[in-house]
């Protein structure tokens, strides 16, 4: 987890955060801790518990996380 939210928070690629309720959240991963990820978009960020996260869909994957060792591929 923390492999893939680093890479994509290196490589500054948007994504699309989905919700456990449904919701879907746009932008590009700020930071992140053991309990929170930060969305900023627009100059706005967004504090998302990772608990609250369904799914993390970046529009392409970093080059240095492959979708075999996230057990997808």
């Amino acid at each position: 987890q923390d492999r893939l939210l680093n890479a994509l928070r290196r490589s500054k690629a948007p994504v699309g955060v989905f919700l456990m309720k449904g919701i879907r959240l746009q932008g590009v991963i700020a930071g992140f801790d053991n309990f929170s990820v930060q969305l900023r978009r627009g100059g706005t960020s967004q504090l998302v518990y990772k608990h609250a996260i369904s799914t993390i869909a970046p529009g392409e994957w970093p080059a240095e996380v492959s979708l075999d060792e996230l057990g997808g591929g």
